[in-house]
């Protein structure tokens, strides 16, 4: 049986066990998307996790999406993000910061009235939270084929900037219908063009964007995050043989990069998605999304039935910094306080208490 807790050699990093803090939006950078000396607090709590893989980090102005989340482009956001890569490595762990452009995800209004982009000029459903209120998703501008690779090029130089603050490398964000899932999802890519029009097409740029950051960084400090039929924010994939030709194609090419990892949300008992791990071939993370919420049992069950190297652990480890040490103590849990996840000051945050403070009962 495969040990939970036991340390792991994924990609250029020893992990000190199997644990990973999921990606989780908490909004709590400035206006500038500069992280805060909080956001250090909250990074540095959790460093017993075998990996943190940051909230969503936008890679340029016009790739943010939500209000208040950190960028990784400018000199200060560069400087802080330093601070927290400091702070978690002085307490043994390690953490990745998760390269997110939002697109289509986005509204003016959170940054500083830049224009938003995808790859065709559909609008997204619902509506984005900004400081006036909820306001409609705007019509995007289609990026055109001779701007894309500027696009790719500020992943490969947010990648860089990653590293050179001192962070362990990038997550690549393809899930959840961000930028690089409005490629993969037909209902988001109704380009004509070598980026659109078949399966093949629409997987090239979520392969040019890996390929661009593990030139930039080495490849074995690159993971990447896709979410298959996930079916979020519109980025719909409601046909199985259209999305399995899709991924199939752009897992295969990602496997010849030597990749870290591969993180998957969803079913890993899944048709699709124990062939996407196959042929990926190298370590992959699972996240079960948002239902059911992974307790230390279902981690167990999943690494020891070979389902997964390493767990993807969401809202258990925003209200237990020291989560790892309840699952193996087998303690109570800290309850996380959803009206406090996203912005705010240090409650609902920072101030969870550690086991010897006493389990809190946040409600």
């Amino acid at each position: 049986m495969t040990d939970l807790f036991a340390p792991v050699t994924v990609g250029k990093w020893t992990l000190n066990n199997r644990i990973v803090m999921a990606p989780m939006t908490r909004n709590r950078a400035t206006p500038d998307g500069v992280p805060t000396d909080l956001m250090t607090t909250y990074y540095t709590q959790r460093a017993t996790a075998g990996l943190i893989v940051t909230e969503g980090v936008q890679p340029s102005t016009v790739g943010q999406g939500y209000m208040n989340s950190p960028g990784l482009h400018s000199p200060e956001q560069i400087e802080a993000w330093r601070a927290i890569a400091h702070g978690v490595h002085r307490s043994g762990g390690r953490i990745v910061a998760q390269l997110m452009h939002a697109g289509r995800i986005s509204h003016p209004d959170n940054k500083h009235q830049a224009e938003t982009v995808a790859p065709s000029a559909i609008a997204a459903p619902g509506e984005m939270f900004t400081a006036a209120g909820p306001q409609p998703h705007p019509t995007p501008r289609a990026l055109t084929a001779e701007e894309i690779p500027a696009v790719i090029d500020e992943y490969a130089q947010a990648a860089r900037a990653a590293v050179d603050a001192g962070l362990d490398g990038i997550e690549l964000h393809g899930a959840n219908g961000y930028l690089p899932h409005q490629f993969l999802a037909p209902s988001t890519n109704q380009r004509t063009d070598s980026y659109g029009g078949s399966p093949t097409a629409r997987a090239r740029f979520v392969i040019e964007v890996a390929q661009a950051v593990s030139d930039a960084i080495g490849s074995e400090r690159v993971g990447i995050r896709i979410s298959p039929a996930i079916n979020l924010h519109g980025a719909l994939e409601t046909d199985p043989q259209a999305t399995a030709a899709t991924y199939r194609p752009l897992v295969d090419a990602l496997s010849t990069m030597g990749l870290a990892y591969l993180h998957i949300i969803g079913d890993p008992a899944s048709e699709l998605l124990t062939d996407l791990a196959d042929r990926f071939g190298g370590c992959h993370i699972v996240s079960n999304g948002w239902d059911p919420v992974t307790d230390v049992a279902a981690a167990e069950s999943l690494v020891n039935s070979g389902r997964a190297d390493l767990v993807a652990v969401g809202r258990a480890f925003i209200a237990n910094p020291d989560l790892v040490h309840r699952w193996q103590t087998g303690a109570p849990l800290n309850k996380p306080d959803g009206t406090t996840f996203y912005g705010g000051d240090h409650r609902g945050y920072t101030d969870y208490p550690l086991l010897t403070e006493g389990a809190d009962e946040k409600l």
